[in-house]
């Protein structure tokens, strides 16, 4: 129902037309002089405007009426009422953006109809904001970073995922980022510029979710009061992500085995199954084998979930990645008394390295948030760390009373090689930015990333040992020779 702003100077056909539309449930604002609804668009902000083109028999204030509503924000869709022999002016009216015009005398029906098709109209519009906002939004991570062997896969197997229509399965560990990920396989196929509907099955209890995520008819218990669509029927076109499905109950593992099979939901209390076109996307941090062992998971389910499986590193799986995301979550952090950006020693970057992980990529954001929030200066020391993580120190990076003092000075050294060089820039080999419009990830031949890859790796080290090859040699555990000869290749690139 809408809140419709109705004008017309004959009294008699305002009192007719808005008993009507209440009826009806639309919320109504009469009024039978031009000057005043203009004044009321602000205050009423309606989302239709119902106006005859000729008020007071003199002026063509309907014309003024549109060019105000289509000047506001957001703009309501506008109905003109034109006379007989009017024609032209309505024509008018539609080049300045009215939706629709009736001819008088018109039928009540004739403007019930086209009130609908103006709220289905309107409802599109909002769909389409709301997804190219969606398509801006900046994620819990905006990037997925890594260069270590194990996220080379998970971008490779992101892309051929993203190019079929396939139900997929994501595995790992909680904080590995798994969501962001799906939606990367989702704002990169042909599904993108359709909904993207995430769904946690342990949030809500089992009658809830089930009418979440297939809708109700009204009175199909206590409080359907209305008739719902479920978050199937909402994501259609689009993806759905049904996040820790295995703490989903039996019956619904019943219910979801049905629409993957038949494309097809039903809603709660109804028995017209509704056909949708939806992706399905699973994602689970325990291994669903164990639960269908002990017959809490059905096994056909299984089966039809993981027809593309995935599964995500453990960040102590590629601690190789820890430098390049300190240097993602530190970018444009800036302290607060200073002024300068947020900078942070090797020793602690090593330090970090040190440290197992279990909350994977989310605890280590959150304990960079933490050491930006405590750290007594712009540089970020072992101290900063959280005990349990700074007593993994191998060496002490406790500032001298000359460093402290340049410190409380905030006067930054560019020449500090005790620093962890802070990328400027993440390397869009790295990364799947989903912060920009979608499009296709960028990809390139294996050999051809693999080069970068370990030219990036190279210089990380290279820089770690101030430029000491036979240091990084030994790091890289390879011969002089082989580090030498890798360099070298570079070069002629």
């Amino acid at each position: 129902m809408a809140k419709v702003l109705l004008v017309d100077d004959e009294v008699t056909m305002v009192q007719l037309v808005s008993e009507s539309l209440r009826a009806l449930g639309h919320e109504v604002f009469p009024f039978s002089n031009g000057a005043t609804a203009i004044e009321a668009l602000a205050s009423k902000t309606p989302e239709i405007v119902v106006t005859d083109l000729y008020l007071d028999k003199t002026r063509a204030h309907g014309l003024d009426i549109l060019k105000r509503a289509k000047e506001m924000d957001p703009a309501p869709i506008v109905i003109v009422i034109t006379g007989f022999g009017s024609i032209e002016t309505a024509v008018e009216a539609m080049k300045l953006g009215a939706f629709d015009y009736l001819e008088k005398p018109f039928k009540l029906d004739e403007l019930k109809l086209s009130i609908e098709r103006a709220l289905s109209y309107n409802e599109a519009v909002s769909e389409n904001v709301y997804l190219r906002k969606q398509l801006k939004t900046k994620y819990h991570f905006s990037q997925i970073i890594g260069a270590s062997e194990p996220m080379q896969t998970v971008f490779k197997m992101i892309e051929r995922i993203a190019e079929t229509d396939s139900t997929a399965l994501i595995r790992g560990e909680s904080g590995t980022g798994k969501e962001l990920v799906v939606k990367a396989i989702h704002f990169n196929s042909r599904r993108k510029g359709r909904p993207f509907v995430p769904v946690n099955c342990s949030a809500l209890p089992e009658n809830l979710l089930e009418s979440e995520l297939f809708g109700h008819r009204k009175g199909a218990f206590t409080g359907a009061l209305s008739d719902k669509k479920g978050l199937f029927e909402e994501a259609e076109g689009g993806t759905i992500f049904l996040d820790e499905i295995g703490s989903m109950s039996a019956t619904l593992q019943s219910r979801l085995l049905r629409v993957l099979q038949e494309k097809e939901v039903r809603r709660v209390g109804d028995n017209v199954p509704v056909y949708v076109d939806v992706r399905v996307v699973a994602a689970t941090n325990e291994p669903l084998e164990d639960r269908i062992k002990d017959g809490s998971f059905r096994e056909d389910l299984y089966y039809r979930l993981n027809v593309i499986p995935l599964t995500l590193p453990s960040l102590r799986d590629r601690r190789d990645d820890i430098p390049l995301l300190v240097g993602h979550f530190l970018k444009d952090k800036i302290h607060p008394r200073s002024g300068n950006q947020f900078q942070v020693t090797k020793i602690a970057v090593d330090t970090l390295g040190e440290h197992d992980w279990p909350g994977n990529v989310r605890e280590l954001e959150n304990v960079v948030e933490r050491a930006c929030a405590l750290s007594e200066s712009y540089i970020i020391r072992t101290r900063d760390l959280p005990p349990s993580i700074a007593t993994l120190a191998k060496a002490d990076d406790t500032p001298s009373p000359a460093e402290a003092l340049k410190e409380a000075e905030a006067k930054p050294d560019s020449e500090d090689t005790s620093l962890f060089p802070l990328p400027q820039e993440t390397n869009p080999s790295l990364a799947v930015d989903l912060n920009t419009a979608p499009g296709p990830i960028s990809f390139q031949p294996l050999k051809e990333y693999l080069r970068q890859q370990e030219a990036v790796y190279l210089n990380r080290v290279l820089t770690h040992t101030g430029g000491d090859k036979d240091e990084a040699a030994e790091i890289l555990d390879v011969s002089l020779a082989t580090l030498y000869r890798k360099l070298s290749e570079q070069d002629d690139k």
